[in-house]
């Protein structure tokens, strides 16, 4: 995942959301959202979408 911009990161994201991919995955890719400092900011979106 460290390859990935921050931008793809962000989709892939919200994509396996979306799909309803396993948990184990999809903390995977908070934890690297996190080590980016980019959870935050996507946690409130979520948030203000629902």
């Amino acid at each position: 995942m460290k390859q990935l911009s921050d931008s793809l990161l962000i989709q892939s994201y919200h994509k396996a959301i979306e799909l309803n991919l396993s948990s184990e995955f999809i903390s995977q890719i908070k934890d690297e959202l996190r080590e980016r400092s980019l959870l935050k900011g996507i946690e409130e979106q979520t948030s203000q979408v629902s």
